[in-house]
């Protein structure tokens, strides 16, 4: 009794940290695909401008091949698996966008940055749809929170990272920025390449006890939801420093500060978000989520002073991160023990997301520009986005008939 106690001990301990490799895997694809290879074009912007490897227009052109990008892998990423295996996938897209930041090293022309940009773009969109489901079924219910927050804070690591590592880089010139970006991008590929389990792999959870199915529309008001919620942060995602620096009269200087604070609520918003769902539920996490959100994207429309400012920039910049994985766990609340539904939801949902926010970006620069640039209406706008997200998921609960969140081990 006492040796098979010890072995099922240790084959527990073997299981956990197999589990918890596959989670250090999908943060490393989150902080490549996400993090570094979109957030790092920021700094590296004025940068390239300045070297005279693009002009002011078709460099921006070249920040939008990445968001083009993104919505292509976020659409294609789940089809391919039905041809190769969802590994082989995960591997070649880390792939891709490491060899996207090796290629970039080199301006041979704007077709061909154009090309690379969109490839790391859709590296980033397919890496999105497709690490996380993968590997969350491996984890207990009970701990889906926190190891969903850890694989998300690869994208606010993204941004910590552009932030700092960039401006470092930088000092020893473009090329070698964008050369030190893909070295750094290849020992993170390395780091996860063992670690991604096995496409057949379970948790035994998801066979012990049959699913319910929740109405359709219940999912196609969470889609709305996410889109909203995307939306809704654009006017701190692309405004906040310019609002500090010009409209507050602060200076560039000031306005950076800002997004640090914002970088650093990116960083720490998954693991908070997570450890609150594991504690309330992933629908009750998202409901209170968008509430705050509200408040904290508002807040700088009303002119409350310093100590508002610097809770909205945490807050938003937090949940820009932290809301994807309370979102996909709400999603395996729908649709619990069944990962390939929650994998096609979450590819939706993520479509949606990406749409939505191209939508909101150019909608809220033509609006910003149309009204002599009204930085308020611009905040407005947002929360209003949280608040109707909110509204539509209470209507929700109400109207459509929701499944139980799922039993908690």
């Amino acid at each position: 009794m006492t040796d098979t106690t010890a072995h099922d001990r240790n084959g527990n301990h073997a299981t956990a940290r197999m589990v918890w490799r596959a989670v250090l895997s999908a943060f490393c694809a989150n902080l490549i695909g996400i993090g570094l290879a979109r957030f790092a074009y920021t700094p590296l912007l004025p940068a390239i401008i300045d070297a005279h490897w693009f002009g002011p227009s078709a460099a921006a052109y070249l920040g939008a091949a990445n968001l083009s990008g993104y919505l292509a892998g976020a659409l294609l990423g789940r089809p391919i698996t039905a041809h190769i295996s969802t590994i082989s996938m995960l591997r070649a897209m880390m792939l891709a966008a490491t060899a996207a930041f090796f290629a970039c090293a080199f301006p041979i022309g704007f077709i061909w940055f154009f090309a690379w940009r969109f490839a790391a773009g859709f590296s980033g969109g397919a890496l999105m749809v497709l690490a996380a489901p993968t590997v969350l079924p491996l984890i207990a219910p009970a701990r889906r929170g926190l190891a969903g927050g850890v694989i998300f804070m690869g994208i606010g690591a993204g941004v910590a990272l552009s932030g700092t590592l960039v401006p470092l880089l930088l000092q020893e010139g473009l090329r070698e920025t964008w050369l030190g970006l893909g070295a750094l991008s290849l020992l993170l590929t390395v780091i996860a390449w063992v670690g991604w389990a096995r496409d057949s792999a379970a948790s035994p959870s998801q066979t012990r006890h049959k699913a319910h199915v929740p109405a359709r529309g219940t999912l196609r008001a969470l889609y709305v939801e996410y889109a909203l919620n995307a939306a809704g942060w654009v006017p701190h995602m692309i405004f906040l420093v310019d609002f500090v620096a010009r409209g507050m009269g602060k200076g560039l200087q000031v306005g950076a500060e800002y997004w640090v604070l914002f970088g650093i609520g990116a960083t720490l918003g998954p693991i908070l978000a997570g450890h609150l769902a594991d504690r309330t539920g992933f629908g009750a996490a998202m409901r209170f989520a968008f509430l705050v959100e509200a408040v904290a994207v508002a807040a700088p429309a009303f002119g409350l002073g310093q100590a508002w400012l610097i809770a909205s920039s945490l807050v938003v910049g937090a949940f820009v991160t932290g809301t994807a994985p309370l979102m996909l766990g709400r999603i395996a609340e729908l649709l619990p023990h069944h990962p390939a539904p929650q994998k096609a939801a979450w590819s939706t949902a993520t479509v949606f997301f990406a749409l939505f926010q191209a939508a909101a970006a150019y909608g809220l620069s033509f609006i910003f520009g149309r009204t002599d640039g009204n930085y308020q209406l611009l905040f407005l706008i947002g929360a209003v986005a949280m608040l109707l997200a909110l509204a539509i998921d209470l209507a929700a609960a109400v109207f459509l008939r929701t499944p139980q969140t799922q039993h908690r081990e």
